[in-house]
């Protein structure tokens, strides 16, 4: 990933001294394995306690074997003795590596759980900020009956909820080590190395492996971190709609002295909710590069590797960003009360077609009759511009059935609102109502 999208902490997670101080820690778990097992002697793990790599020589090292693993081997075991022997014991390269990845990926989840947990807080804010303050609600594009901000903002609270749990689920399945040789039959490295080794490390062994952990699991992660800038996306989609112009209901934060346009001063585009946009667009296609990951020949290929040095760090690097991106804007977002409520009404009553449709029929009227009625009198409010509920009270067909005031009092906004409270007090966003 390019600094541009790169935060310093996930960035640090996915360099080449990260990993290779992980595979180090790994190598030396093993060794601690083995002296456990009485194969090294005491005094040769006290001297391996010390060993380090040296990222320099590995690269010069690199430049002529073509191995990173021998290259990474030798730059450690330059610095030591004849104890140096006993690294990489009845190991393969991939025991190294996917047992040193779980800890890589628990890592870098470690940093996405954080994000996601400011941004479910910033949701949260505005949701019960917001509870009251009426909008229209649009299906299609087009008004349908009003919500609220902070009921839409809900929605998109327990959404990332549920996005959390994934990421949790996610996590358990890569958090996991193997040290099972060169084809998983334990047949130079026995189950009681592999089981204190990942005791020590903080992961759970793969019950059964060939020579590689599964890269189903890898695509469960990426395709959970897919799925997250998908609703990312979504609701940074719908914040793009709601700073149009036309409905300028919504705005992104745009700081003092930052500028929209290169030629138009006056411009504020949504640029940061377009970014997010973009780069959940770049996680969606890693995730079907992880899925194509999963058929490997035979026991284990290579081809999953080269893909992987570019999507499991770069998926993390992005969702990071982004996360962090959206944090911010819903924590400044702007929101206009009074442009929301002018939409409502610029519709001039046509949202209340439905209600009083629903009531000429309880009257008694016919329901083809009371529609006709109805969808008769929205044509000229949106053909002519004339108000909808002056209509349908000047209609004599109507008039035979509802009284003025009972017109009226169907064309109140607050009938569509009137379970919001309900809706939070499930979500757990107000305490729950006290029955005697």
């Amino acid at each position: 990933m390019i600094d541009r999208y790169s935060r310093p902490a996930m960035k640090r997670v996915w360099s080449d001294e990260n990993k290779a101080e992980l595979w180090l820690k790994v190598e030396l778990a093993v060794c601690e394995a083995w002296t456990q097992e009485g194969v090294i002697p005491q005094e040769d793990m006290e001297r391996l306690r010390g060993a380090k790599y040296d990222h320099a020589r590995m690269m010069e090292i690199l430049e002529v074997v073509r191995h990173e693993t021998n290259a990474f081997l030798s730059s450690v075991t330059e610095g030591l003795g004849p104890e140096g022997r006993w690294l990489h014991l009845g190991l393969t390269s991939s025991d190294k590596l996917d047992t040193a990845l779980g800890l890589q990926l628990g890592q870098a989840g470690e940093l996405l759980l954080q994000d996601l947990d400011e941004a479910i807080e910033s949701l949260e804010g505005q949701a019960v900020k917001h509870k009251d303050t009426i909008m229209m609600g649009r299906t299609h594009g087009v008004h349908a009956e009003p919500v609220t901000f902070g009921l839409k903002v809900a929605l998109w609270w327990d959404e990332m909820r549920r996005q959390r749990g994934r990421l949790m689920a996610a996590l358990e399945d890569v958090r996991v080590g193997k040290i099972s040789g060169a084809v998983g039959t334990h047949a130079t490295v026995p189950p009681s190395v592999e089981d204190r080794v990942c005791q020590e490390l903080g992961l759970e062994v793969a019950a059964v492996s060939n020579q590689i952990i599964q890269r189903d699991r890898y695509a469960h992660f990426i395709s959970t971190l897919a799925l997250i800038a998908a609703s990312l996306e979504k609701i940074a989609t719908e914040i793009r709609s709601l700073q149009r112009t036309e409905i300028h209901e919504l705005e992104e934060p745009f700081d003092e002295g930052q500028k929209g346009s290169s030629s138009m001063p006056h411009k504020r585009n949504p640029e940061l909710s377009e970014r997010i946009c973009g780069l959940a667009r770049l996680i969606r296609g890693h995730s079907v590069t992880a899925l194509e990951n999963v058929a490997l020949w035979g026991e284990r290929d290579i081809s999953h590797s080269s893909a992987e040095r570019i999507i499991l760090p770069d998926a993390c690097l992005a969702l990071d960003y982004i996360l962090s991106i959206f944090t911010r804007v819903m924590r400044d977002l702007r929101v206009y009360p009074q442009r929301m409520w002018e939409n409502i009404e610029s519709s001039r009553g046509l949202i209340f077609s439905q209600r009083v449709l629903l009531e000429l029929v309880d009257k008694g009227m016919a329901r083809e009759d009371a529609y006709a009625i109805v969808q008769r009198n929205a044509a000229v409010g949106w053909d002519q511009g004339e108000d909808f509920r002056q209509l349908i009270k000047s209609d004599q067909e109507t008039a035979t059935y509802l009284s003025e005031s009972e017109l009226d009092e169907l064309f109140d906004y607050g009938y569509y609102t009137r379970y919001v409270d309900e809706t939070f007090q499930r979500l757990g966003l107000l305490p729950a109502k006290i029955t005697v």
